[in-house]
Formats: C-alpha cells, structure tokens, sequence
C-alpha cells in the first residue's frame, strides 16, 4: 500500500507544478506576432571605430527608419573589420564591411563566396562593382589600402540604396 500512495503523491505533485506553469503562462505578457529582431544604436562605435580606423569609415545617413541596425563591431586588431548590419524594410539581411584586408579570402568571407561578375553598379558618383553568389550578393569598391563592401541576401536594389546612403569619414572629415 505504501508504493501506491508515493504513486499518487507524485501524480498530485505534478499536478500542482502543471496549475503553476499553466497560471504563470497566462499571467506573463507576451505577443507571439512580435519581431524577435534586437535593433542596435551604433552612433557611438561609428565615432570610436572612425577615430582608429585607417580609412574613411562608411556609415548610413538618412536611411528610412524601416532600415533596422541589427549588429556593430570594429575589430582592430583584424585588419581594422568595421562591421554594420541591417534588415531592409522587406527584412532581407544587408551588411556594411571595410577593412584594411584586401586579400581575396577577406572578400570571399565577407561576400560568402560571391564571384566578380565584371559588371558596375553606378551608385551616385561611384561605379562599384557587382559580386553574385548563391547567399549573398555584393557591391565592392577596392580603395588604396582598404575595402568596402555592401553585400547580403537583398536584391542589387537596396544595396544600392545603402551604398548611396554611405557617409565615409575619418577623424572628422567628411566625404561622400
């Protein structure tokens, strides 16, 4: 009889753990249509990364606010990395990447493996060349002694329209 009882002890406790989690569900907000997605301030790194960076850092000016910043990183002991990454308004993943790197390996990181199409992107005053690749397409414009490159899972469209927004500065000064 003893066995029987510890049986049903048990059945009981679970029970009363399955009512708390049931209440705590139902107590605690949440929105199962909410965009998961953390937006990230990266005026603060722009500024630090264009006092240390060896080129004219890139970054966007008046993007439409439906342009999410999603992620920030300098990296200087990696070639000076400058990393910037969005959700366009359709929510399709567009990066910003310089570095002193100019190596092929450094380009087919940045692009996932995106090839050279011999074509031009003319994106205001700048001609920047095409990349296509299976994940990521890509508008690069190799610089004397650094890089720039606009790449993601977007259309060639909005990464134009990033690249067109690029703002490039360095210690205060401004060029577009």
């Amino acid at each position: 009889m003893k066995g029987k009882q510890t049986v049903w002890d048990m059945v009981r406790s679970l029970a009363v753990i399955g009512v708390v989690v049931a209440g705590i569900y139902i107590v605690i907000p949440h929105d199962d249509k909410a965009d998961p997605t953390r937006v990230v301030d990266y005026r603060v790194e722009t500024i630090t990364a264009r006092r240390a960076a060896p080129y004219p850092l890139a970054a966007p000016v008046g993007l439409p606010a439906q342009w999410r910043a999603t992620s920030v990183t300098f990296d200087r002991g990696a070639a000076h990395a400058w990393h910037l990454g969005f959700l366009d308004p359709q929510g399709q993943y567009v990066a910003i990447e310089q570095s002193s790197d100019t190596s092929a390996k450094y380009l087919a990181h940045v692009t996932q493996k995106a090839k050279a199409t011999g074509q031009t992107q003319q994106v205001g005053d700048l001609a920047w060349e095409r990349w296509d690749g299976e994940k990521y397409d890509a508008l690069v414009r190799q610089e004397q002694g650094h890089v720039t490159v606009v790449t993601g899972t977007a259309p060639f469209e909005d990464l134009g329209t990033m690249a067109a927004a690029l703002e490039f500065k360095q210690s205060g000064q401004a060029s577009r």
